[in-house]
């Protein structure tokens, strides 16, 4: 769909332009036919046109460096790829700032990009709700209704994540307006929580409005996530007269949306992308996802370039060349030896289904020395275990030719071992080869540096099982939480004849997501090479019997983040799961904020990050903002005052 968004200037200015369009279930590919002024929205119509540009607002958040910036940087998950665009976000060095400065180049996020956009898509939320009598179809209102008050209870989430307290506005913008304070967390909690009781209050169980329709389950799960939020550490001084009761509603809430929206069978049917509205975009376990497609016509302002940021560099490798298949290498988020640590990579096939760690070779020479033909493999990753002696790393990296591929007895260009003798060797050959998060690729691009056409995930229910789980953590039922975590992990484990090296990811959607051919893509993975087992099709488990008892590699992390004590070892373990399930997925920042497990998963896991404080589980407030604020009386704020505008740490 268009996105049209209401004008942010400074200081909560608000100008508006929607699209008009229909309600059928091809709803999100509306075509832009007029502008309108503000009048349009005093009627059914306009209200309804308003409400349906409210989805364009959640697009921003796969658009640029911003979607991993805030999200994915300064954690134990990634560090910093060569390319150094948003650097300062995972350093936290002095340029994270209220204005960065001295990025290395000007596409870097600044503090202002989600402010700003949060509070457009606020400003068109309160415009519905405020002209709600409007309304004549009851139907209708309600479900407007119910999609304003998700927005805005949603964007408010975000901001109070990302910022803490922040301007509460519940009423439209139509003038430029000068004179703003900040809000206390609490009550800014207290809102967006008594938004999302109304979302879920209003809209229906089903997608009224077609694919990518806000819903009553929806509302369930990110009513529950609040409520988690608000019962986390970083809430401590003022949350304990909420806690009983909050938690209790969280685990009902949950069970209302694992009821209503099950898992997908598969791990893998999330990631096995095929091309626009393909089946693993109709999954019911995803709750909620920016719609993007392959209309040049609505593609908007913001577009899907997440598929770009997450792989690491192969088009300068031998013979390697960039295509769209092999996909868009920007190399901005190295995958952190903890993110390969905190999988049990022979029994979780949630790894090898995330990550790709094979290429095929896309650019043989003619008659070249080894014999190496086009399709054969060109780049391995063997992520092999610490105890592992069969590799000496100084024989291996790019262009060594001293890897035989079993299959065709050829070497292999490009060969990569995780540990060599003891040590973490991954980084020998730079900061541009690491093994590679495959979730986001997208083959049905129709260049290389095209935007990219799948949705954007921002909610399903193999997150809603770990806010259940965590609930129970809270409320010191461990084994239950265990029993709940459990369940998901069912869905991890190998299934009987299941082929453990298979591969899929969305660079399959090249050609047309023809078999063949895929070029630089592979459907293998390196399984056997990297743990050097026999081939095997048996099930595999991973149930867990006791909370006093988790897995080898829980334990390690445990022991580096000084966890001990039942609570403390069941949050970080809830920490590890969440990232086993959701690597990647743009929540990782806000989880470690929100739990004050920020500085020491940063500190243990990701070398990069050693500029980290505990100011920093809050954003710098936009310097814009606050230089555009004044007084009532229209003076401009003393230092002191524009000073108690901005976040400790920041000035």
């Amino acid at each position: 769909m268009k996105i049209y968004r209401n004008l942010f200037l400074g200081a909560l200015a608000a100008v508006f332009t929607v699209g008009v369009s229909s309600c059928s279930d091809d709803f999100l590919k509306e075509d832009l036919t007029t502008a309108f002024s503000t009048q349009h929205f005093e009627g059914e119509e306009g209200l309804n046109d308003l409400a349906i540009s409210l989805y364009g607002n959640i697009r921003y958040h796969f658009a640029y460096e911003w979607a991993y910036g805030f999200t994915n940087y300064g954690t134990d998950e990634f560090s910093s790829g060569t390319d150094l665009t948003s650097e300062m976000w995972n350093t936290y060095d002095s340029r994270l700032a209220p204005y960065v400065t001295g990025a290395a180049n000007k596409n870097y996020p600044s503090p202002d990009h989600l402010w700003d956009q949060m509070y457009f898509g606020i400003n068109s939320a309160n415009i519905i709700i405020a002209n709600e009598s409007v309304f004549e179809d009851e139907t209708l209102k309600e479900q407007c209704l119910g999609e304003a008050y998700f927005l805005r209870g949603y964007n408010y989430l975000r901001l109070v994540q990302q910022y803490g307290p922040v301007v509460l506005r519940l009423t439209p913008s139509n003038s430029v307006e000068r004179n703003f304070a900040r809000s206390s967390v609490e009550d800014c909690v207290a809102s967006l929580v008594s938004d999302l009781e109304k979302a879920y209050d209003l809209l229906p169980v089903e997608e009224f409005r077609g694919k990518g329709t806000f819903t009553k389950p929806l509302a369930a799960h990110m009513l529950a996530k609040a409520l988690l939020f608000r019962n986390s550490e970083r809430n401590s001084d003022w949350n304990a007269s909420y806690k009983d009761a909050d938690l209790d509603e969280i685990i009902t809430l949950a069970d209302f949306v694992i009821a209503e929206r099950p898992l997908a069978p598969d791990y893998r049917d999330l990631w096995n992308w095929t091309g626009v509205d393909c089946e693993a975009e109709m999954l019911p376990e995803i709750l909620m996802a920016a719609q993007f497609n392959d209309d040049a016509s609505t593609a908007g302002r913001f577009r899907n370039r997440t598929y770009c940021y997450f792989p690491a560099q192969y088009s300068n490798l031998p013979m390697m060349t960039r295509t769209v298949a092999g996909g868009l290498d920007f190399q901005r988020l190295r995958t952190t030896e903890y993110g390969l640590n905190v999988f049990d990579k022979e029994n979780d096939s949630r790894f090898w289904k995330s990550f790709k760690t094979k290429y095929r070779v896309n650019n043989a020479a003619p008659d070249n020395e080894h014999g190496i033909v086009n399709g054969d493999l060109g780049i391995i990753y063997i992520v092999n275990e610490e105890d592992d002696a069969r590799f000496d790393v100084s024989q291996m990296g790019t262009g060594s030719y001293t890897f035989v591929d079993e299959e065709t007895g050829r070497v292999v260009p490009n060969a990569y071992v995780a540990y060599s003798g003891g040590e973490w060797v991954a980084q020998t050959w730079g900061n541009n080869r690491y093994v590679p998060l495959s979730k986001y690729e997208d083959g049905s691009r129709t260049a290389v540096k095209a935007d990219g056409q799948r949705d954007g995930v921002l909610a399903r229910t193999g997150e809603t099982y770990l806010i259940k789980a965590e609930a129970l953590v809270r409320k010191g039922s461990y084994q239950e939480a265990i029993d709940v975590i459990n369940e998901l992990r069912g869905r991890a484990a190998y299934t009987s004849g299941e082929d453990r090296a298979w591969h899929t990811d969305g660079s399959q959607a090249a050609n047309g997501g023809l078999d063949e051919p895929f070029d630089a893509y592979t459907n293998r993975n390196s399984y056997y090479e990297s743990l050097n087992i026999p081939e095997t099709t048996a099930a595999s488990s991973l149930e867990i019997s006791s909370y006093t008892e988790l897995p080898a590699e829980d334990e390690a992390i445990l022991s580096a983040v000084g966890a001990s004590g039942d609570y403390e070892r069941m949050l970080h373990f809830v920490l590890n799961e969440r990232s086993r399930e959701l690597y990647g997925e743009f929540l990782r920042w806000e989880d470690l904020a929100r739990t004050e497990t920020l500085v020491v998963r940063a500190q243990a896991f990701n070398p990069e990050a050693d500029g980290v404080k505990a100011h920093h589980v809050l954003r710098p407030i936009p310097q814009s903002f606050i230089d555009g604020v004044l007084n009532e009386d229209g003076s401009n704020l003393s230092d002191e005052q524009a000073q108690a505008l901005q976040n400790q740490g920041y000035y």
